[in-house]
């Protein structure tokens, strides 16, 4: 085992853009091989074998045939999906016009071909095939492989598409009792929560572990003080906690289990470094310096457990913190929140009355409405599909039919519904978790990245190279709602340095999660969503006066289509509304949990406490004007809006104006930039 440098897995020559195969065919390590070919036009072979073949774009004619290698043991399919126990995967073009390089469609934008592994033998992969008239030359554009020579697998246990793919294996079967499956995968059902109610008891060789983590908190289950009242975690590990790596790879096959080993060892690291830290802030000193070195106890079986489930070696805030840190008081009665307990805590937060215990409950019951956000968003983009926009010069579209429309409307009018209960959960934040009383919580989930407390990074004894290493901390930033709103609505970010740490913060989510998000960014922007379904160029093709809308004669039909087109403007900034009513509250958390009550400069996450919300926020807010203004949606004619956007609209005015005042206070109070 080796360290885990960065999120991607070191890839073979063969998945390499613009690599010349010249019909090369991969040996020794790939083990042996089987060839299907299809030739131009031929698609029985792949429907066979389930292999994904989807059309390429029409910006790319000139793919010819392809010659796919894959290993057939152990092959199963199931639910569009599927599974190969894997000894090689490969691909090659033959005949194509970019001279034997690999083609598959996307790779000419400069995009990359990912390896991705759901278990250390098996290979997912969408497993749907597509075409059209148009377009009649099929290329491969989603290929996950796993090549078993590789050291270190950080990306293992997700599915990542290809940005040129049409399609994503979205699950509405989350299939919660298929262990072989990741923890993470996004279901329509579920939406970002796991698959399946997470593990809370580890098997019986980690006991202890366990039993470590169970006298951990400052107040344990029984109401006793915990090992972390005394400051004597860090003590008990060096003296209790045995080297368990070997255990670890008794259970690899075991996903879920693999994601609760994780969350465990990262509950464990945490408070083993930062126990310090907690104990000068309980004096009422700074922070100081927390511990630079974790015991190969913790270290060893951790980096492992990060490999296998394709997270950070460091608390992440959906694989450990929070998302799946959660267990069922009474299973017959599922997730009402007052039936959700913790299954690890710092502080108080074994007890559900807790301000640590509503801190990550209430994120847990906001996700719990993210499958209708979820379905929603990939129906929209269905929706689109089958109405493109322009590309490759071709000219502009036919505004959508009256019932395509309507089927648009229906699916932004189910992610407003669901955004608005996401808000509403977000909301009880206020009384679930005292803003007085999250500082002295807050101190364990810290990262490394740029923390006072960590100057040096820390070593992972027993992890080669045992060099100091640097991650960034547990942030609900590193959620996927929102980031899911701002890929699907096309919001533009600034180009600034706090919009970089945005992008750093994509590696820490799920990587099944990451990929759908990628994936969902990709989708949006081909099919021109925003200009589709704002009908930004519908007054310019009804202008030319080629094609009769009016199918009623009546000019009823007419006034019918554009008052569903101003629907679909209006739900898109009641959607905009929404994003921004989450992160204006998300602001307001800073302000009052944090910028009142500490000086310490940085969030949790590592983003500067003062300026990074602010910078997302103030994203929003500059689009909703943008699309308002340019949709003249407040003058009085046909496209006007009505009042309840109108008023909207006047709330971002001044919601943009107090932020500029709020932040320029701030900044000016602690001596900082406002980029």
């Amino acid at each position: 085992m080796s360290w885990p440098r960065n999120r991607r897995a070191k890839r073979p020559e063969l998945f390499r853009p613009s690599c010349p195969l010249a019909g090369k065919r991969r040996r020794g390590k790939w083990g042996k091989t089987q060839s299907i070919t299809q030739p131009e036009g031929d698609v029985d072979q792949f429907r066979k074998w389930g292999l994904v073949a989807s059309t390429s774009s029409a910006c790319h004619p000139h793919h010819l045939s392809h010659s796919i290698t894959i290993s057939q043991k152990g092959a199963k399919k199931a639910d569009g999906i599927l599974c190969v126990s894997v000894s090689t995967l490969e691909a090659r073009m033959e005949g194509s016009e970019d001279n034997g390089q690999l083609g598959f469609a996307g790779i000419d934008s400069g995009h990359d071909v990912y390896q991705r592994a759901v278990s250390p033998n098996t290979l997912l992969f969408d497993a749907r095939y597509t075409s059209t008239p148009e377009i009649p030359h099929p290329t491969v554009t989603q290929l996950h492989s796993y090549n078993p020579s590789t050291p270190t697998l950080p990306n293992m246990g997700s599915i990542e598409a290809l940005s040129s793919s049409t399609t994503f294996p979205v699950l509405d079967d989350p299939r919660p009792d298929d262990t072989s499956l990741p923890a993470f995968m996004v279901s329509t059902t579920r939406g970002f929560l796991p698959r399946a109610h997470p593990v809370a008891t580890l098997p019986e060789p980690f006991a202890p572990l366990e039993s470590l983590l169970a006298r951990m908190p400052v107040r344990t289950l029984s109401g006793e003080p915990g090992l972390l009242a005394e400051s004597k975690f860090g003590e008990a590990v060096l003296a209790e906690l045995p080297d368990l790596t070997d255990e670890v790879e008794r259970f690899a096959h075991d996903l879920p289990v693999m994601n609760a080993l994780y969350r465990d060892y990262s509950f464990a690291a945490s408070a083993h470094l930062l126990e310090p830290c907690h104990e000068r802030f309980v004096r009422g000193e700074p922070y100081g310096l927390a511990r630079d070195r974790l015991p190969k106890c913790i270290a060893r079986p951790m980096a492992r457990c990060a490999e296998i489930t394709g997270f950070k070696p460091w608390m992440e805030y959906a694989g450990s913190y929070a998302l799946y840190n959660y267990r069922l008081e009474d299973p017959e009665q599922g997730m009402d929140y007052s039936n959700l307990r913790l299954i690890r805590a710092f502080e108080h937060g074994l007890d559900p009355t807790s301000s640590e215990a509503g801190f990550v409950l209430v994120h847990i019951e906001m996700v719990k409405h993210s499958g209708p956000l979820v379905k929603g968003a990939t129906s929209l983009l269905s929706l689109a599909a089958e109405h493109p926009a322009p590309s490759c010069g071709l000219p502009l579209p036919l505004p959508l039919p009256l019932p395509q429309r309507r089927a648009v409307n229906t699916a932004l009018s189910d992610i407003l519904a669901a955004l608005r209960r996401i808000n509403a959960a977000m909301e009880t934040m206020w009384s679930k978790s005292r803003p007085a009383s999250y500082t002295s919580f807050r101190t364990f989930i810290f990262g490394i990245t740029s923390q006072s407390m960590f100057p040096h990074g820390v070593v992972y004894e027993g992890v080669p190279p045992e060099e100091p290493q640097s991650f960034r901390g547990e942030s609900g930033a590193n959620d996927s709602i929102v980031p899911l709103m701002d890929n699907l609505l096309q919001v533009p970010m600034p180009d600034t340095p706090l919009t970089t740490i945005l992008r750093d913060f994509r590696d820490y989510r799920p990587s099944n999660h990451r990929a759908f998000l990628g994936h969902v960014a990709d989708r949006s922007a081909q099919l021109g969503l925003k200009r589709l379904v704002l009908a930004l160029d519908e007054e310019m093709t009804a202008a030319d006066g080629d094609h009769d809308h009016d199918h009623d004669g009546d000019g009823d039909g007419e006034e019918e289509r554009k008052e569903a087109v101003r629907m679909s403007r209006r739900l898109w900034l009641k959607i905009l509304h929404q994003v921004r009513d989450f992160r204006w509250r998300h602001w307001c958390f800073a302000r009052e949990y944090i910028l009142k009550r500490t000086s310490h400069p940085t969030a949790t996450g590592g983003s500067p406490i003062v300026t990074w919300l602010p910078n997302q926020l103030q994203a929003v807010l500059a689009e909703m004007e943008q699309i308002y203004v340019g949709l003249k949606g407040r003058d009085g004619g046909e496209w006007a809006l009505g009042e309840e956007i109108s008023d909207i609209m006047d709330l971002v005015g001044r919601q943009k104006e107090m932020l500029r005042k709020e932040v320029g206070k701030y900044c000016a109070e602690r001596g900082v930039s406002r980029s």
